[in-house]
Order: structure tokens, then sequence, then C-alpha cells
């Protein structure tokens, strides 16, 4: 692991999305809460959060952090589910990594949910949206995955 010890704490925030493309027969069946597992969208959201605290434990030299703020929220689109992360510490080290996980668990969790109606479904633009605090300062993307 690098060493941050040295580095004095500071608030520290990053948010990520993932988007999980599915059939018109899934999205439907996720609106209505009509698929075989039960409510995919709320599963799916307290999946991502759930795996953001245990980020450490699933990526080598990761820092565990104390996380004051986790959020997966869930943006029903036309082809598919925008899932966002927003995650907050005050630590040494930034938590692009933790809102990087929560979304792509969150679309796990879905694609979990609805394969036995979707097997054709596809997690795609898995990416960091912004991110603050710490030495390199703010982060915003730009570009098509930027809203």
């Amino acid at each position: 692991m690098v060493d941050v010890s040295a580095k004095r704490p500071t608030v520290r925030r990053a948010s990520a999305e993932a988007v999980v493309r599915v059939s018109p027969v899934a999205l439907s069946l996720i609106a209505e809460g009509k698929l075989p597992k039960g409510d995919a969208i709320e599963t799916a959201r307290l999946a991502g959060i759930m795996a953001a605290k245990k980020t450490p434990e699933l990526i080598p030299l990761c820092h565990p952090l104390v996380l004051t703020h986790v959020d997966v929220t869930a943006e029903p689109l036309e082809t598919g589910v925008r899932f966002v992360s927003i995650v907050a510490c005050s630590g040494p080290t930034g938590v692009e990594m933790e809102a990087l996980t929560a979304v792509s668990v969150a679309a796990l969790a879905l694609y979990d949910m609805i394969k036995a109606v979707d097997r054709e479904a596809v997690i795609e633009n898995v990416c960091l949206l912004e991110k603050s605090g710490g030495r390199s300062g703010p982060y915003r993307r730009r570009g098509p995955n930027r809203k």
C-alpha cells in the first residue's frame, strides 16, 4: 500500500456511474416490481452501498477508510438503468475506488436480479464522474458519460 500516514485528512468526495442496458421486457418488469427475485432496484442500491464499505476487501492495496456517507441512486433510462454513487469521508486518501465499486456492484446485482428474463443485459459506462478533496484538487468528467 502507498504510505499516506504523513498526509493530512481532508474531506473527500467522489461520484461514479454505471449503466445497465436491458431489454424492454426486463425494463417493464423492473418498473412494475414483478421480477421473480423481487425489487431489483432497491436490492441493487443496497448491494452498492454495502460494496462501498467493503472496497478494501475486494481491491488489493486499497486503503480502509471510515466512510461518512454512501448513497447509490437508480435512474430509469429508455434502454436500462443508470446507477450513480456518491461517497464521502474525512481522511488521508480519496474515495474514488469506493464510488466505482458501489456502482459496479449495484449493476452486477441488477444483472443478477434480471438474468432469468434477460441474458442479453449489458453493463457499460462504468466511470468516475467527479471527485474533490486532497492535494490533486477537484476533477469533473467531461464528455459523453457526463450529464
